[in-house]
C-alpha cells in the first residue's frame, strides 16, 4: 500500500505552503492523514510535507512520549514491527480535531489517540 495517495500528499504539500508562505500555525489545522504499525505502537498524524519528504505532525514511536516534530517519510517507510510489518495508512481515519486537540489527549495519555 502507497503511504500516501496524490489527494493526500497534495493536501500535505498545500499546508506546508501555507506554513512557509503565511507563516500559518499549523496546530489549528486537522491531520490529513494516520500512519500507523499493526505490529507495534507507533503511529503518526501528519499535517504537512515538504518537497524534501519531511513531514510535520504529531509522532509516537510508541513509547510512551508523543510529540510535535519533523520526520522523515523515508524513514517511515522504512520501519517494521516485531513480526516485521510496515506501516501502513488508516483508510477509515477521519480527523475531527485540529492538532493541538490530539497533542494534548496524547499528553493526557501518554500516546495518541485517534
Amino acid at each position: 500500500m502507497k503511504l500516501l495517495t496524490k489527494k493526500i500528499y497534495e493536501q500535505l504539500r498545500k499546508n506546508d505552503k501555507l506554513f512557509i508562505d503565511n507563516g500559518d500555525d499549523l496546530s489549528n489545522t486537522k491531520p490529513v492523514v494516520k500512519l500507523f504499525t499493526s505490529d507495534a505502537a507507533a503511529t503518526w498524524l501528519l499535517v504537512s510535507i515538504d518537497e524534501n519528504g519531511i513531514a510535520f505532525g504529531l509522532c509516537d514511536l510508541g513509547i510512551g512520549f508523543p510529540e510535535l516534530g519533523y520526520v522523515s517519510l523515508r524513514e517511515i517507510a522504512e520501519v517494521r514491527g516485531k513480526f516485521g510489518l510496515g506501516v501502513e495508512r488508516d483508510l477509515y481515519f477521519e480527523p475531527n480535531k485540529t492538532l493541538e486537540e490530539y497533542t494534548k489527549i496524547a499528553s493526557l495519555n501518554d500516546r495518541i489517540i485517534a
